[in-house]
């Protein structure tokens, strides 16, 4: 590694598996400091543990805003500081169709999705202003922020609305040294796509290998993404070669969104479909 994020300090939330988990190992590498946020706390503890004095795990609900709150003043007295937020925790939200969303659905998804995302970037910006040093924040969005179909309704809605906390951000907080960015990821394998379908937690590595193999050759670059993959492109953003991007949502999808969809949604239902009727 070359230390691209030595001497940083970084808050990381969903951290404890998948794009999360990739990106705190990987910010570790590049020198950095890590709080680790998110609900699991066994794993996360020993997540922690692994990684040695280089991170902390910090039980975090990222839809309380008080909770987010307490994240980021706790990761400050462990370290001293905060550079980097990266806002990454999220789950697929309500499935439904729009002639068939609700109330109740569609306000749990925005919570964990787009609320969450408004309130990190509130915290680590007062953090940032009050110790006059500026800033990295970086969100995981997805493709279904640059294109409709890839997901339900509420998901997708969802999405979209964090390009738009990324551009009001920079027209907000880039005059105070803050970036913000996001991540467009499109078809990774993690443990998010085996509950997306319902496969069972014990299944889920098994599961993910298998769309994998049916999915390459649907994927332009000839293959499906890696949390890796992600997490290459968050160090890059959390670090000063990035000093110059704000504002943008960069997708990391292997150029699916370059490119008509075609029969790709229906592929993963099938392949999905096939392996738990196997």
């Amino acid at each position: 590694m070359t230390g691209l994020l030595d001497d940083k300090v970084a808050i990381i939330t969903g951290g404890t598996s998948g794009i999360g988990l990739a990106s705190v190992e990987s910010f570790v590498a590049e020198g950095a400091k890590v709080a680790i946020a998110d609900i699991q706390d066994e794993l996360g503890a020993s997540i922690a543990e692994r990684l040695g004095d280089a991170v902390i795990y910090v039980h975090t609900d990222v839809t309380d805003e008080t909770a987010l709150e307490t994240l980021v003043s706790t990761t400050v007295e462990k370290f001293g500081k905060l550079d980097v937020m990266y806002n990454n925790a999220g789950a697929q939200g309500d499935p439904s169709a729009i002639v068939d969303a609700t109330s109740a659905g569609f306000d749990k998804t925005i919570a964990l999705l787009t609320r969450s995302v408004l309130l990190g970037h509130k915290f680590a910006a007062r953090q940032f202003q009050a110790q006059g040093t500026g800033g990295s924040i970086i969100t995981t969005s997805s493709a279904a922020a640059l294109q409709g179909g890839w997901s339900a309704a509420g998901y997708t809605i969802a999405k979209h609305a964090i390009t738009g906390v990324v551009r009001q951000a920079v027209a907000e907080l880039a005059p105070l040294g803050i970036r913000s960015n996001a991540i467009a990821p499109g078809i990774i394998m993690t443990p998010i796509m085996a509950r997306s379908f319902g496969v069972p937690l014990e299944q889920s590595d098994e599961f993910v290998a298998f769309l994998a193999e049916k999915l390459d050759s649907t994927q332009p670059i000839g293959r499906v993404g890696q949390p890796e993959d992600i997490a290459k492109v968050a160090v890059f953003l959390a670090s000063d070669l990035a000093g110059y991007v704000t504002g943008v949502t960069i997708p990391v999808d292997g150029g699916a969104t370059a490119v008509t969809q075609g029969s790709f949604g229906a592929d993963v239902v099938s392949a999905a479909a096939e392996f738990t009727n196997k």
